[in-house]
């Protein structure tokens, strides 16, 4: 790949700042000094900045606690997007949102540029339980639960098997769904005569939303977070 794209990749400067470095010869490739922004590098390839060798990767995945008010997208016309919310340092990586969150629904979201990692999170046939806790206008009852096992009929989409956690407060339960179709959670709790007023995302899989995230903040995933998630 180009060195530009290479030393980007590292989160060390933009394309634009490295040929500003390469002109000041404060680039080497393989212990050469580098002449161009446009030369070609390997992965593998020992590349220093003004004496510090980087290391190249390609993704990057990045957790964000939501705040109410923004998209699931990286353009909208009318609200802001999630992708607003990244720090310049995570810019160049051109992230996006794994799957999405409702504009009135916080919590956890996942932002990468790997597609196959967002398919592998994504897709219905990869059962990936999403876990959210939501607060609701009245209790639910026992009953719900099992309306909640056993899937449910919408006219667009059948609901897989939910599964429903009421808390001490029957108002306040945790509910697992497979999908993400739009406003499914809602839907659900719809059906069985509840009206949600708050929903937050707290889970993904074994990927728990890290609490110490304020509302709008990120960090990226740890490695044994990724493997959590997705094996290669």
């Amino acid at each position: 790949m180009r060195i530009d794209k290479y030393i980007s990749g590292c989160g060390y400067a933009s394309r634009k700042e490295v040929k500003k470095l390469v002109k000041q010869g404060k680039v080497t490739v393989d212990g050469k000094i580098c002449e161009k922004a446009e030369e070609q590098v390997q992965e593998d390839s020992v590349v220093t900045v003004d004496g510090e060798i980087l290391n190249y990767r390609e993704f990057v995945y990045l957790m964000l606690n939501k705040p109410q008010g923004y998209v699931s997208a990286v353009f909208d016309k009318k609200y802001p997007v999630v992708t607003e919310l990244v720090g310049e340092e995570y810019a160049h990586f051109e992230v996006f949102p794994v799957g999405r969150l409702d504009i009135n629904t916080e919590g956890l979201l996942i932002l990468t540029n790997d597609g196959q990692f967002t398919h592998e999170m994504t897709s219905p046939k990869k059962n990936v339980y999403k876990r959210y806790f939501a607060v609701l206008d009245k209790p639910m009852e026992d009953s719900d639960v099992e309306e909640f096992a056993n899937g449910m009929e919408f006219k667009e989409f059948t609901a897989k098997s939910a599964k429903l956690e009421i808390t001490d407060n029957p108002c306040e339960v945790y509910i697992e769904i497979a999908e993400g179709k739009f406003h499914q959670v809602k839907r659900m709790c719809e059906r069985v005569g509840k009206t949600v007023t708050y929903l937050k995302r707290v889970a993904i899989g074994g990927l728990k939303l890290d609490e110490s995230l304020d509302l709008g903040e990120i960090r990226e995933l740890t490695q044994i977070e990724i493997d959590t998630l997705y094996k290669k």
